[in-house]
């Protein structure tokens, strides 16, 4: 596995306790604190309250956190349009603080409400990967750090929705955000529906994945949902392709009871026969009552066997709580887990459960 490099190790080393926190810092390679990140910064914020602004930090946009007299404070994420969501932020803020007024201080990814605004920088344009039916591309809901500065790059694949329906320019999944502020640059591997089938996408992503080492990625985390998540557990038979292989309820024959859904097992065989990613660490993350997996138990043989081949494997087996084929996406898996696959991917020895 490739480990970070020196000066990102050493920013990581000043800024631990917050990346164990939930991944909400980063040392840029100045040396100097992202605005956005450095909730010690943030005016009126009391000590106590650091905890719940790095927890916002955390969660996917639509966002937004007010500020208002002594130390009160409201944020709104996760889901809605984004008035309705700054609205609530608003509101919150004002019960804290007995109806007196409260004024944005963050929205999304810029911080409006203060004397020294700051806003993210957008990814470079031109920086893409495409062909006729996919592309590869960063996302630009995410903070931008660039291949010199970045720890690495997580790159997001999406699932396959029924029909034509088009996946397409989805945000990636909330606890993907922990790597990008733990100094990770967050790419989407998006593919047209109508061409998306699973060999096909596979050496799509080889291809690419190959091409952003060449520019400079130290560190790869290939992750993704479903569909995405099998042609990340697919990448695992190129070695040295990826260093951090995450497959969140993967799948690709349909649900249960449709015409390809009984060749799904042997498939994942003919997958971890292939693995040859021996330094690769492994996280795959399954759930009860998912109409995509209709062998659980077989298939849960199966991510075990692959923990045989690979540098490490850290294997989400149904956890109580969570049940479905999407729960992934949402604010209690990201809580519950996000903090520990940032562990698992970056930490010196890899974590062999949360």
């Amino acid at each position: 596995m490739r480990l970070p490099s020196t000066r990102a190790l050493v920013a990581l080393l000043l800024l631990g306790p917050l990346l164990l926190a939930g991944g909400a810092g980063h040392a840029a390679a100045q040396g100097s604190a992202v605005p956005l990140l450095d909730v010690a910064s943030w005016p009126g914020l009391a000590e106590r309250d650091r905890a719940s602004a790095r927890r916002f930090l955390a969660m996917n946009l639509p966002r937004a956190l007010a500020l208002g007299p002594n130390g009160a404070f409201g944020w709104q994420a996760g889901g809605g349009d984004a008035a309705a969501v700054e609205r609530l932020a608003l509101e919150s803020c004002a019960r804290r603080a007995n109806g007196q007024d409260c004024q944005v201080f963050i929205r999304d990814l810029a911080i409006v409400g203060a004397d020294r605004p700051w806003r993210a920088p957008d990814p470079p344009a031109g920086a893409r990967l495409s062909s006729w039916n996919h592309e590869t591309v960063p996302d630009g809901r995410f903070l931008w750090w660039g291949p010199e500065q970045a720890r690495g790059v997580l790159v997001f694949a999406h699932g396959r929705a029924p029909g034509s329906a088009d996946s397409r320019g989805g945000q990636p999944q909330g606890w993907t955000r922990r790597f990008n502020n733990a100094g990770y640059d967050v790419w989407r591997f998006d593919r047209h529906p109508n061409t998306d089938e699973a060999e096909r996408a596979d050496g799509w992503l080889r291809g690419d994945l190959a091409e952003l080492r060449r520019r400079g990625y130290r560190h790869i985390v290939m992750a993704g949902q479903s569909r995405g998540g099998w042609n990340t557990l697919m990448t695992l038979g190129a070695p040295g392709l990826v260093d951090v292989a995450i497959a969140i309820a993967p799948a690709a024959h349909g649900q249960t009871g449709s015409a390809n859904h009984a060749r799904q097992l042997d498939d994942l065989r003919r997958i971890v026969d292939a693995a040859a990613a021996r330094e690769a660490r492994v996280a795959i993350a399954t759930f009860r009552n998912d109409p995509f997996d209709a062998e659980p138990d077989a298939r849960a043989e199966q991510f075990r066997l692959l923990g045989t081949k690979v540098g490490a494997l850290l294997f989400l087996d149904r956890p109580d709580g969570l049940e479905g084929h999407s729960v992934g996406a949402g604010i209690p898996f990201n809580d519950r887990f996000g903090p520990c696959l940032l562990r698992f991917a970056t930490s010196a020895t890899a974590p062999t459960r949360c």
